[in-house]
């Protein structure tokens, strides 16, 4: 009889565990939904405020230009064959420039780690360079590497690699010093620390990083298109403004948006199976 009835209280328990759960998926999934929802319709909300703005000339539309001609614009440059060809280009070189940053910014973190009298002597310069605005070694670059895709990459590692290098460290730095302490009272060398200590307890910063690198590299690449690049997003926005068609430059803007929010679900995505599989 006192097996029977733990039997039957552990079946309730379990049954009022698993209806908890599922409402709590449910309100989960539905505060999801309408978040998303909620998104949707502020963008909405703010475009038809934008449109109503320039229709009855409440803004100046050869400044601001209008949602209809930023359409407009958007369909007049895949008619002439000049929309995906930029993006793509543009997309292409911050692949190019990300994979880069992130191999550069991973090793030479390690590095850091590793010898860190090396660190110490590079730690202001690595400050310098992180705090100088990178468009103003755009000649010097130009000069070095030519006014082509080299300089515009160089100018995105310039951005990326200093950023990724700093949060990576930081993350190495700021492992669990007694999981430390312990490898090393079993006379463990400072490789196999970093195998079995650091790096591990390093990873989820190291794929938090991807998300910031992309961010600087597209950063770096739009700031390098407007200095060299005769294609791109960069380059439209840049040609827009030269030629003061506000309406290209608006539409570039956009799509740099759409582009960079794209880019930055795909590193998310990635990110997600890539701790799921950890």
């Amino acid at each position: 009889n006192l097996d029977s009835s733990i039997m039957i209280y552990g079946r309730i328990l379990i049954f009022m565990y698993s209806r908890e759960h599922k409402l709590y998926l449910r309100k989960k999934k539905i505060r999801k939904i309408l978040v998303i929802f909620t998104q949707i319709l502020l963008a909405v909300l703010l475009i038809s405020i934008w449109e109503l703005l320039a229709k009855y000339k409440v803004i100046n539309t050869f400044i601001t230009s209008s949602p209809s001609r930023v359409l407009s614009t958007i369909i007049s440059l895949y008619n002439d064959n000049n929309l995906f060809n930029n993006i793509w280009t543009t997309i292409y070189e911050t692949l190019i420039s990300f994979s880069l940053g992130t191999i550069i910014g991973i090793i030479t973190a390690t590095i850091l780690w590793y010898f860190n009298f090396i660190y110490k002597v590079l730690d202001p310069y690595l400050t310098i360079l992180n705090s100088l605005p990178k468009i103003a070694l755009g000649p010097i670059i130009i000069i070095f590497f030519g006014a082509n895709i080299n300089s515009i990459i160089i100018m995105a590692l310039l951005i990326s690699v200093i950023v990724t290098v700093i949060t990576v460290y930081n993350g190495f730095i700021s492992t669990d010093k007694n999981r430390i302490n312990l490898l090393k009272s079993f006379s463990a060398t400072k490789g196999q620390i970093f195998k079995y200590v650091i790096l591990p307890s390093s990873y989820s910063t190291i794929i938090s990083s991807l998300k910031i690198n992309i961010s600087m590299t597209l950063i770096g690449v739009i700031m390098g298109e407007f200095l060299v690049s005769k294609s791109g997003i960069g380059y439209l926005i840049n040609y827009g403004s030269q030629v003061f068609n506000l309406n290209l430059v608006i539409s570039g803007i956009i799509i740099l948006m759409i582009v960079s929010y794209l880019m930055y679900i795909i590193v998310s995505y990635i990110e997600k199976i890539l701790v799921k599989n950890d």
